[in-house]
This record gives structure tokens, C-alpha cells and sequence, in this order.
């Protein structure tokens, strides 16, 4: 016999326990290209980390005033006891990063940096070795898949770092095509694809960014049979090669990773403050026009 649970109406559900930070330290960092900063992070505090296999998986990394880091009995950073310390008005900056590395309790993101804009890019460009890093996660869903017939890689250059781990994911014999938008020819990376994947440069200069990316990838040819694709990078651009790949060329949901990674004139926060009703949004769009 089958015993139910009790059901207690006036109970709520318990909240499942906020995610709580690692405490580790940048052990060395590398310019790879104008727009983008290699930082490695790692030490004893970063033990309680668990790696994800997903090639887009991310980590936040958690920017603090100076003050004391009380820690939690496995380690991690109490961020609750930090956040009740914090002065009126001042709340934690996260920012999400692809996990480029991970390996012998080191962890490797690439941060792309805009001169002084934003928190983490003049972070990353001034570390030299030392700095505490807060780091919070992974999160992660996707990876290439074996099934399909053709790979169709699209982001800008916030998406390079899980567009070069996924290149590195695909069999051998995967065939398709990668497009990357990045400011200039300085800001491209060498990087490591099967034989049968293409990788495409293009360049946003000082145009919209996100407008070359779509440009390029609006004058493919997409071949015929099952296409797996990725497109990640700024909202408006995402948005609009979603539709484009769903209405006009019937890649299935399943088939597609498509996010928007940061928007155009909104900063972070704001950005995760809606990106929940944008989603949304292309969701109720596409129910509309009749795609699953």
C-alpha cells in the first residue's frame, strides 16, 4: 500500500536555499586579445566547487565592497550574514561568465573588456595575481549534439568563450559553421574546430553591435536535414536570428540554444530584471505563429 503525504494548505513550500559563493583567488591572468581577458582562478577555497560537463556552462562571479567574508561550515562565503552587513542601498554586482576551463581545481574564464565600462572587464584587466574572486554556480544545459546533421554557431564576442568549448566538444567528422562577431581582426582568437566546421569573423567596428552578426548570418545557406544551433550574444540580435531560424528554416525547439546574454543600452542588472518577460514574449510569438 501506497502511503500519501499529509497535505498541509497552510504551509508553503520552503524556498530552495540561496546559492552561496566560493571564496577563491586569481592565480595568474592573460590578455588574449584587445577585447578579451583570460583570468584563472583557483586555491583552497575554491575545493567546494563542482564542475558541469555542459559546454555552456557559466559561473557568476560576485562583486563586493572590502570588509569581512564570514564563511559557512563547508567553506563557502555566508553571503547572507555579508549582504546584512552591507550599508543601506548597497546589494552584490553578479556577472555571469562561461566556464572556459576547469581542470586540477582551476577554473578559467574569459572576460571581455570595454576600456573602463562595466564592473567585471576593468576588473579583469587590472588583476595581476592574488585578487579575491567570489565565484557562485555552475549553471549550465547544453552541449552540441551528435545527432544532428549541421552545427550553426552564432554570438558576439560575450558568446566566443562557449563557442570555442563547444568546437572543441563536437566529434571529429561534425560539419557546419560558427559566426563570430568581434569589434576588429585584433579581437580574433585561433580556435580549435573539426575539419568540417567553418569558423567566420565578422566585424562590428563602430556599427550596431550585433548588426554583422546578423548580416552574415542572414546570408547563409543552411543545408538541408537536422540543424543544431546555438545563438547567444546581445537580445535584439538573438532575437531576430530566433525567429529567422524557427520561421524560416523549422529548427525545433529541442534543437536550438538561443539566448540573450546582454541587451543594447541596459546594464545587467536590468537586463535580468526583464529577461524573464522577453523570454516570454518569443515564446508566446512563436506559439502564435504556430511552432511548437
Amino acid at each position: 500500500m501506497t502511503t500519501l503525504p499529509t497535505e498541509r494548505p497552510n504551509e508553503r513550500p520552503a524556498r530552495p536555499a540561496r546559492p552561496t559563493p566560493v571564496v577563491a583567488h586569481v592565480l595568474r591572468a592573460e590578455r588574449l586579445t584587445p577585447g578579451l581577458v583570460r583570468v584563472v582562478v583557483g586555491g583552497p577555497g575554491l575545493a567546494p566547487f563542482v564542475a558541469r560537463g555542459d559546454a555552456d556552462s557559466y559561473v557568476k562571479l560576485v562583486f563586493l565592497p572590502a570588509g569581512d567574508r564570514p564563511l559557512l561550515p563547508d567553506g563557502r562565503l555566508d553571503l547572507e550574514a555579508v549582504r546584512a552587513a552591507l550599508p543601506e542601498g548597497v546589494v552584490p554586482r553578479q556577472r555571469a561568465y562561461t566556464v572556459r576551463a576547469y581542470a586540477e581545481g582551476e577554473l578559467t574564464i574569459d572576460v571581455v573588456v570595454h576600456g573602463d565600462e562595466g564592473i567585471a572587464g576593468p576588473w579583469a584587466a587590472g588583476v595581476t595575481g592574488g585578487e579575491e574572486v567570489l565565484v557562485m554556480g555552475p549553471g549550465g544545459a547544453w552541449s552540441p549534439s551528435d545527432d544532428v546533421d549541421h552545427h550553426l554557431l552564432l554570438g558576439d564576442a560575450s558568446a566566443l568563450p562557449a563557442i570555442a568549448v563547444a568546437l572543441e566538444r563536437m566529434r571529429p567528422d561534425a560539419r557546419g559553421v560558427a559566426v563570430i562577431e568581434v569589434h576588429d581582426a585584433a579581437d580574433e582568437l585561433e580556435l580549435v574546430a573539426p575539419p568540417g566546421v567553418e569558423v567566420r569573423w565578422v566585424h562590428a567596428g563602430d556599427g550596431t553591435p550585433g548588426a554583422a552578426l546578423v548580416d552574415a548570418a542572414l546570408a547563409l545557406s543552411i543545408p538541408p536535414g537536422r540543424t543544431g544551433a546555438f545563438v547567444h550574444g546581445e537580445a535584439g540580435a538573438v532575437c531576430r536570428l530566433r525567429r529567422w531560424l524557427r520561421l524560416e528554416h523549422g529548427v525545433a525547439r529541442e534543437d536550438l540554444s538561443a539566448s540573450g546574454y546582454w541587451r543594447l543600452g541596459v546594464d545587467d542588472e536590468g537586463w535580468r530584471a526583464g529577461k524573464r518577460e522577453w523570454a516570454a514574449e518569443i515564446e508566446q510569438n512563436e506559439a502564435a505563429a504556430g511552432l511548437d
